[in-house]
């Protein structure tokens, strides 16, 4: 199968793999999936200021015409050369899916064909089409863990020339992680910070960075998972705050729970326990959340995990329906479901 697991990833990518022009890059860091897609277009060569060899087109819009990806893939550079077609903001889309299968069965020519996903699921149609398909590969993009995070602060700090203190360091670990290109970002701005020192104190740390390890919807569904209503509340208002959309925090909490039940599953049937069950877990999870995960595992019980995910489902179809009202009722659902943890502790 077509596919490379997440600590491969920048390892495919550190040259161009020309034998699949096909790249599906998904995942929950929209950080990270950004950053590596800008990464493997440059590794195409293709020109991409110049709009007539680099396409780029929206999910959506191939939902609606699909014929249109086609067409693109089958165009030929008026001036010569490679061209790439980039579509962000890909689903798990019926369309999208049936052209891509196409496209994988027949092969391109001087095109790439580059397809930036959210948290695609094991067995998604998308994800399905790409991994069986021998001329294209699915490179996942999770959370950094503390290894990745070492190694993201080790390249910055490099490119800046800069040495850190290790009390410094473990803070600075810490405080990131949530998002890559937040991480990024921070670390920049330290290093600007500290561009006049020969090394990064811990002073400059708690100045310069602040705290974006959870700024992800995983926060507000760690705060549904052990019952912290002040927490949710807070958490929930700040996304509504940023006009991102919500209906991406149904989807990580649908995925949350369906990692909890799988560890769930480990700790009733098979006798783990929680804390070997989130050792054991793949992908990894995140540091920062082991603890909130271990507390979760002691909450929910396989039974009223399956029962939350019906209360997910049912959210996600209703929040579809009445789109001027999806916020209350996404709030409500998942309101509902941290009350029920706090009354489960």
């Amino acid at each position: 199968m077509a596919q490379k697991k997440a600590h491969e990833v920048d390892g495919f990518l550190s040259r161009l793999q020309a034998q699949y022009p096909i790249v599906l890059i998904y995942g929950p860091d929209k950080g990270l999936v950004s950053e590596r897609a800008s990464k493997f277009a440059r590794l195409t060569g293709v020109k991409l200021d110049d709009p007539f060899s680099n396409i780029r087109l929206e999910a959506a819009d191939l939902e609606r015409d699909p014929t249109r990806l086609l067409d693109e893939a089958h165009t030929v550079s008026l001036f010569g050369g490679k061209r790439l077609i980039s579509i962000k903001n890909a689903g798990n889309g019926r369309n999208l899916t049936e052209v891509v299968k196409k496209l994988a069965k027949t092969g391109l020519e001087n095109v790439y064909l580059m397809i930036e996903a959210g948290d695609l699921k094991k067995g998604a149609g998308l994800r399905s089409a790409v991994e069986t398909a021998a001329s294209a590969m699915a490179l996942p993009c999770y959370a950094d863990d503390a290894r990745s995070l070492e190694g993201l602060i080790d390249q910055v700090l490099g490119e800046y020339h800069l040495a850190i203190s290790l009390e410094a360091r473990k803070w600075l670990r810490e405080s990131l992680g949530g998002d890559r290109l937040i991480s990024r970002s921070e670390l920049d701005k330290l290093c600007l910070y500290a561009m006049d020192k020969s090394e990064i104190t811990l002073d400059d740390v708690k100045a310069a960075v602040s705290d974006v390890s959870g700024l992800t919807y995983d926060e507000i569904i760690d705060a549904v998972l052990i019952g912290d209503l002040v927490g949710f509340n807070n958490r929930f208002d700040r996304q509504v705050a940023t006009g991102n959309a919500l209906f991406l925090i149904l989807s990580a909490a649908e995925r949350q729970f369906q990692q909890l039940q799988i560890l769930r599953q480990q700790v009733e049937v098979e006798g783990k326990t929680p804390s070997s069950a989130i050792a054991s877990a793949r992908p990894p999870i995140f540091f920062r959340r082991q603890k909130v995960m271990e507390q979760a595992l002691t909450r929910w019980t396989l039974k009223r995990i399956a029962e939350a995910m019906e209360r997910l489902q049912k959210a996600v179809l209703e929040s579809r329906e009445n789109t001027a009202l999806a916020e209350p009722i996404i709030r409500q659902a998942l309101l509902a479901l941290a009350v029920q943890s706090r009354r489960q502790n």
